[in-house]
């Protein structure tokens, strides 16, 4: 399967707080659209969370009368919170995830102490995409690469002649994800990204963060499988698994722990939702010492 030659309306919603981008993605014919890797403003400080970010998004949607159809994460986000559940509850839309979220559920939630907390089955998700499985957004077909490295669950999104390639890539000066999470592995990654640089040329590559780069000095979000072959600076066209896998590996060593990473993991693994309350009827995050070394 490839993508369609005609695509989707896409909208970027940046969050500076996070650098993450969301996603509402248009069919132009039905006013249909989906809305990927949402963000819930949070606090760490005070440990509080607010959805001036997602209600902003909701906004657009609502003025434009688009109709909700998919909420889609790429993966369990380690940089910030997702508000999944809060759209589910305003638009009554699925939310969606690949089906390797149960073996990020099962090694967070180990580390967490999570397991007699909630089944570690990705219940918590309404629909567990696998390897090529397809959807739509109105009357454009959609389906699913399954793309790991990062995490085990991430998948990348081809709508169209849209791919959405989550953390697994990002801007061309940028390069891809860190592969030291529990899960990662930099030669899952290189094959998954080299998956995704096997789509036509012309298919548009939509990332989930943007950090700027050295002698950029505007946020970008958008590129191109041609871009990417041809100017990835961590893996165009011609790069073996052998120098990327020790490329990524000695630059990850040097990499601080992403600030958000133990409240969005916790969060994040359940869907969205924040941890059961406790006897005194209060939600509670943890910190596990000495096991995110």
């Amino acid at each position: 399967m490839s993508p369609q030659s005609t695509g989707p309306d896409v909208h970027g919603f940046f969050d500076p707080a996070t650098n993450t981008i969301s996603y509402v993605v248009v069919d132009p014919a039905t006013g249909q659209c989906a809305i990927i890797d949402s963000v819930l403003d949070f606090d760490a400080a005070a440990g509080t969370t607010s959805t001036e970010s997602t209600d902003a998004l909701l906004k657009f949607v609502i003025d434009n009368d688009f109709k909700v159809c998919w909420i889609l994460e790429t993966h369990v986000h380690a940089d910030h919170l997702s508000a999944a559940p809060y759209l589910r509850d305003l638009t009554e839309a699925p939310i969606g995830i690949g089906s390797e979220i149960i073996t990020v559920q099962r090694l967070f939630g180990k580390i967490f102490n999570a397991g007699s907390e909630f089944e570690l089955d990705g219940s918590q998700f309404d629909t567990l995409f696998n390897d090529q499985a397809e959807f739509s957004i109105g009357d454009i077909d959609g389906y699913v690469l399954h793309t790991p490295g990062h995490t085990p669950a991430c998948v990348t999104y081809v709508i169209g002649d849209c791919a959405f390639t989550g953390d697994t890539a990002f801007m061309p000066d940028f390069g891809t994800a860190r592969t030291d999470f529990p899960g990662g592995d930099a030669a899952q990654l290189y094959h998954s990204i080299n998956r995704i640089l096997s789509l036509p040329e012309e298919t548009r590559l939509f990332v989930c963060h943007d950090y700027k780069a050295p002698d950029r000095n505007e946020f970008a979000w958008e590129t191109s499988v041609a871009e990417q072959r041809e100017r990835n600076v961590h893996i165009k066209q011609g790069t073996t698994c052998d120098e990327f896998v020790k490329f990524r590996t000695e630059k990850d060593r040097g990499l601080p722990v992403p600030k958000l990473l133990i409240p969005s993991v916790q969060v994040n693994m359940r869907a969205g939702n924040l941890p059961p309350p406790e006897a005194d009827g209060n939600v509670y995050l943890k910190i596990p010492m000495n096991r995110l070394k």
